[in-house]
C-alpha cells in the first residue's frame, strides 16, 4: 500500500486490483495491524489485508468540531419531558474505532432527531444515567422511577419519554407499571435497534411516535416502537405484556397475550385496546423491591439441588419458567423435582411458575405432574411472562408487611395491578 494521510475517521476510497471500496476508515486494533478496516455506507465494517490494497484517497477529512443547536420552543405546542438513559438510541458511530459511544450531552440527541420538535417542546430533559440495559438492575430502575414522579407531577409537563436499551428495556418498562401507583400521564419508553448514523435507524420514528403517544389520553406505562420492519407507524405496547422477541429487526418488541393500546403515527395515534385514561391527581412511588429473587429456567434432566444454592444463599422466592401449561421433572423423571420443591416451600421460600411458550396459560390441573407439582404450594402465574413475574415477585416481597403472610403474597401475585395478567386470551 502506498503512503497516506488519511487517518481514522476520513472518508476514503480504497483500491484493490479488481475493485474500489467506498468508506470510513476506522482505526485498527494492536492485534490486527496488517489489516485494514472500512466501515461501508452499509453500516457493515470490512477488512482487507494491507499489502492487497494499491491506494487509499481521502475523499473527505474527518471534522471533530461540533455543531450548536439551538432548541426553540413554542407556546403553541404541548410540553412532555425526556428521560435519557443510554442504549442505542443515545449513542452514535465512534468514526475512529468503529463502534459506538454515548451521545455526550442532551442536545446532541436532538441534532440527529429535530422532528420531534415538530410535535413538542421538550420542556425538561433528565439524564440519571448513561447505561446499556444489560448493565441495569432494580437500583437504576429505582432511580428512574424516581426522575419520572418529579417530571409526572409537573403540571406543566403532559407526559414522559424515557429512551432505553433495548436487551432488557421489557424488565424496566414492568418495574415502572409497579413502581408508579396512580398513574395520571402517559409514560413512554422507547429505543432504537440500529444507531442514529445508519440510514436503516428506527430511531427517528420511534421517537416521533413517542412523542405523539407522549401527549395522548393513554395514562399507561407502554413501550413505543416499530411496528413492522418499514417506516410507516409504531405501537404503543403494555409495558407488562411485551418481549423483545428478535435480536436485530426494528420491530423487535411484540405484545404478548395480549393488544397493543394503540398504533401511533408520526401525526396520529389511533386507539386498538382499552386503557387507562390520563387524570387528576399525584403520583406516587412505590419502588420497595427484594434483590433476592431468582428467575430459573426448566430444562430436561435438571437436577433440582440447583434449588439448594437459592435455598443457602437465602433467596426470598423463585420464578420456575415451566414447560407448556407448567410442568417440571415429576415423579417417573430420573431427577424429580416435587420433593425439592416440597422441601424449599416448607422452609419459607415463594416459588412462582410461568411457561416456556410465547402463548398462552399455565395450567396444572390438566396432567398427574401439574397436580402433583401444585401439591406442593407453587403459585401458578396464568399467563404472566416470566420477565414480568420476576420483577412482580421483587415488588412484592419488598413490601415487609405482604412479604411475612405466604397467602397474602400468593394473593397479591395472582391480583392483576397493572395489566399483567389477561382474564381473556385472544389471537
Amino acid at each position: 500500500m502506498e503512503k497516506t494521510n488519511a487517518v481514522p475517521g476520513d472518508y476514503v476510497e480504497l483500491s484493490l486490483v479488481n475493485r474500489d471500496y467506498q468508506g470510513m476508515l476506522l482505526e485498527t486494533p494492536e492485534s490486527e495491524k496488517g489489516i485494514v478496516l472500512l466501515k461501508l455506507d452499509s453500516g457493515y465494517n470490512i477488512g482487507f489485508v494491507k499489502k492487497e490494497v494499491i491506494e487509499v484517497k481521502v475523499l473527505k477529512k474527518f471534522s471533530e468540531k461540533k455543531e450548536e443547536l439551538e432548541i426553540k420552543k413554542d407556546s403553541g405546542k404541548p410540553n412532555v419531558a425526556m428521560i435519557i438513559t443510554g442504549g442505542t438510541i443515545a449513542a452514535r458511530l465512534n468514526p475512529r474505532k468503529g463502534g459506538v459511544d454515548w451521545l455526550d450531552n442532551p442536545e446532541s440527541l436532538f441534532k440527529f432527531y429535530p422532528e420531534i420538535f415538530n410535535l413538542v417542546n421538550v420542556s425538561k430533559v433528565e439524564v440519571p444515567f448513561m447505561k446499556a440495559s444489560e448493565d441495569m438492575d432494580f437500583k437504576d430502575w429505582q432511580k428512574i422511577a424516581r426522575v419520572a414522579v418529579k417530571l409526572l407531577n409537573d403540571p406543566n409537563v403532559k407526559g414522559i419519554i424515557i429512551t432505553h436499551g433495548t436487551d432488557f428495556l421489557h424488565y424496566t418498562s414492568s418495574a415502572l407499571s409497579f413502581f408508579l401507583r396512580n398513574l395520571n400521564k402517559p409514560v413512554v419508553l422507547t429505543y432504537s435497534q440500529r444507531s442514529i448514523d445508519r440510514a436503516s435507524s428506527d430511531a427517528n420514528l420511534n421517537l416521533q411516535c413517542s412523542a405523539i403517544a407522549a401527549i395522548s389520553d393513554i395514562a399507561e406505562v407502554m413501550i413505543v416502537g416499530h411496528a413492522s420492519e418499514n417506516d410507516d407507524f409504531c405501537f404503543a405496547m403494555p409495558g407488562t405484556k411485551v418481549r423483545k422477541l428478535h435480536t436485530s429487526r426494528r420491530d423487535a418488541f411484540k405484545v404478548i397475550n395480549g393488544k397493543p393500546f394503540a398504533k401511533v403515527f408520526p401525526d396520529k395515534i389511533i386507539n386498538v385496546s382499552e386503557y387507562n385514561r390520563r387524570k387528576k391527581g399525584k403520583v406516587k412511588v412505590d419502588a420497595v423491591f427484594e434483590e433476592k429473587v431468582a428467575l430459573v429456567k426448566i430444562y430436561p434432566g435438571q437436577n433440582p439441588e440447583i434449588l439448594d444454592y437459592y435455598s443457602k444463599e437465602k433467596y426470598k422466592g423463585i420464578v420456575l419458567e415451566m414447560s407448556g401449561l407448567g410442568h417440571a421433572p415429576g415423579r417417573r423423571a430420573r431427577n424429580s423435582w416435587i420433593r425439592k420443591l416440597a422441601e424449599i416451600q416448607k422452609k419459607g421460600m415463594i416459588v412462582c411458575a410461568t411457561s416456556q411458550c410465547i402463548n398462552g396459560r399455565t395450567e396444572p390441573r390438566i396432567y398427574s405432574n401439574g397436580r402433583e407439582l401444585l401439591e406442593t404450594g407453587i403459585i401458578y402465574l396464568e399467563d404472566m411472562l416470566s420477565e414480568t413475574a420476576l420483577v412482580k415477585l421483587g415488588w412484592v416481597l419488598g413490601h415487609k408487611d405482604w412479604a411475612k403472610n405466604r397467602d397474602a403474597v400468593k394473593a397479591k401475585m395472582l391480583e392483576n395491578v397493572a395489566g399483567e395478567i389477561s382474564e381473556r386470551l385472544e389471537s
